[in-house]
């Protein structure tokens, strides 16, 4: 079994996205499944152009990306992707899209195929804080969500594919109030917590 994860490039003025380095640590294999990594631009339209180019590539099982989501305390395992692009502030690329579908004529949303309580039960077992999250909101994390589901109802039959949004590092926190964080390791160890829950689930069938 093979697993994409992907993980964004820092945005909003940030020097750095923990999403991609909690990625960027995930060892070569986890459960017997192997991790492809991959970096995601956030520019609308151009994150699902990349992964679509690595799953041509690479032909995985799973595709699981990760995002920061500033002012969440704890690992968010989401559950849906809804068809709108309304972004409060510009992506990399300076698109500031409103009210716009992610993909003209889809459906209004989909749900993801992975096994989203499994996942928080397993980070929690590792006695890090997660909960099951119903809104991605409407900037490019839920962009990636609902085009990556997209993607596999029309073009890659039988993939699977989730997300998870992670909080700021602390080094993000610092003079921000009562901004959450969590540390680069939790994260890590949360991801590879979640890819066991995905890479049994497959295994059983």
């Amino acid at each position: 079994m093979k697993i994409l994860v992907t993980g964004f490039e820092p945005f909003g003025g940030e020097e750095v996205n923990p999403s991609i380095e909690a990625v960027k640590k995930l060892p070569d294999k986890i459960a017997g499944a192997r991790i492809v990594r991959l970096e995601v631009p956030v520019v609308c339209h151009k994150a699902l152009a990349v992964i679509e180019e690595a799953v041509k590539k690479h032909d995985p099982d799973v595709i699981l990306s990760i995002g920061q989501a500033a002012g969440r305390a704890d690992i968010t395992v989401e559950r849906i992707g809804i068809n709108v692009d309304d972004y409060s502030i510009p992506d990399n690329e300076g698109n500031q899209v409103t009210d716009q579908p992610v993909i003209a004529d889809g459906p209004d949303a989909y749900l993801v195929k992975v096994p989203v309580r499994a996942m928080v039960e397993r980070i929690r077992s590792r006695s890090i804080p997660a909960s099951i999250s119903n809104s991605a909101g409407t900037f490019v994390c839920n962009h990636v969500i609902y085009g990556v589901c997209h993607l596999i109802a029309t073009k890659y039959p039988g993939r699977q594919s989730g997300f998870l949004h992670i909080p700021c590092l602390p080094r993000q926190a610092l003079g921000k109030g009562n901004m959450p964080s969590m540390s680069q390791e939790m994260m890590t160890e949360a991801l590879k917590a979640a890819i066991e829950a995905i890479a049994e689930e497959k295994q059983n069938f």
